[in-house]
């Protein structure tokens, strides 16, 4: 008689594959509760720069020119707070991918869309001087939204971009220049100074 062979199930499990399952199961507990600290300091100050400078070129130009520099812009903060948040976070070990940089990115990716739609509708409807507002109000929530993985500071942003686009609303459109350097310049140089200076990067 052949003897039966054995359940692989019953096999007992080695020690080095149990101690493997053990620190994949600690890494992964880690990367759900983890803040994410990737935020780049010096890249919101760059950000920041670059709209000062927009602001001054889109002093005094017509509306359609004012927003299309304004657009320009908004592109080029993007690509500098993408690159300098993937290297801050490659410095970091963290994966933009999975866990709470995933997070922090799905947090912050939807009202953003949302600009981007309701600028395109605000145009067709000639409503240009309700830009200004709308960027500033739905920016600040895509950093409060994104920033809830993040480090305190980092929302607190938000509520400050939220509060400019509150008064840029109900602001002359004299106004609206003023309150885009003062929020996607002012607000990005002064919180990423304090973002470097106490998380790096």
């Amino acid at each position: 008689m052949t003897q039966p062979l054995p359940d692989p199930a019953s096999r007992p499990v080695a020690l080095h594959e149990r101690a493997a399952d053990h620190l994949l199961y600690i890494r992964r507990t880690l990367e759900s509760s983890a803040e994410f600290t990737s935020v780049p300091g010096r890249g919101g100050m760059a950000m920041g720069a670059t709209a000062v400078a927009t602001a001054w070129l889109a002093a005094g130009t017509p509306p359609r020119d004012w927003l299309a520099l304004w657009i320009v812009d908004a592109l080029l903060a993007g690509m500098i707070g993408a690159w300098t948040t993937r290297r801050k976070a490659r410095g970091q070990g963290v994966r933009l991918s999975r866990g709470v940089g995933r997070r922090f990115l799905l947090g912050l990716g939807p009202p953003l869309a949302a600009a981007v739609v309701l600028t395109v509708a605000l145009v067709r409807l000639e409503a240009l001087s309700l830009v200004p507002g709308a960027w500033l109000l739905l920016y600040g929530a895509a950093v409060i939204a994104g920033g809830t993985q993040s480090v305190r500071i980092v929302p607190q942003m938000g509520l400050c971009f939220m509060a400019l686009g509150g008064v840029a609303l109900f602001a002359p459109w004299g106004w609206a220049n003023a309150l885009m350097g003062a929020g996607f310049g002012g607000l990005h140089i002064v919180f990423g100074w304090l973002i470097a200076r106490r998380h790096g990067g």
